[in-house]
């Protein structure tokens, strides 16, 4: 494995969801984790090994447009942000530990609930 935000049981939920698994879902699509630093959470539908890389496709909510989008885990690895505070001065992204699987509508955030709407309705 080699990265610590892709446990072995993400690696388990990918080989049923792999990049382009759930095209045409739309709303029925079902979101596998979350992954979050500050204000950016990145819900994740679909990803893959690719090379030494493992490539994750997800809608990002927090980094202005909310918007789907692909994502490398081994760069996302590499994201800090100094937090300023002297209890935890870095922060890096994480892994939503509470999330379960569930259909994107289904999904209580209000930004990832307008982006939906927006798109299929």
């Amino acid at each position: 494995m080699g990265n610590r935000l892709l446990t072995e049981e993400l690696v388990k939920a990918f080989k049923s969801h792999q990049l382009y698994s759930q095209e045409g879902k739309k709303k029925d699509a079902t979101c596998i984790c979350v992954f979050h630093i500050g204000n950016i959470k990145w819900y994740v539908l679909e990803g893959q090994q690719e090379g030494e890389d493992f490539t994750i496709y997800s809608i990002v909510v927090g980094m202005g447009d909310t918007e789907f989008g692909y994502a490398s885990l081994n760069e996302m690895e590499q994201i800090q942000i100094r937090t300023g505070l002297p209890i935890c001065p870095i922060a890096k992204i994480e892994q939503d530990k509470t999330f379960r699987p569930t259909k994107l509508k289904d999904i209580k955030d209000a930004e990832v609930r307008s982006f939906l709407c927006k798109i299929y309705d």
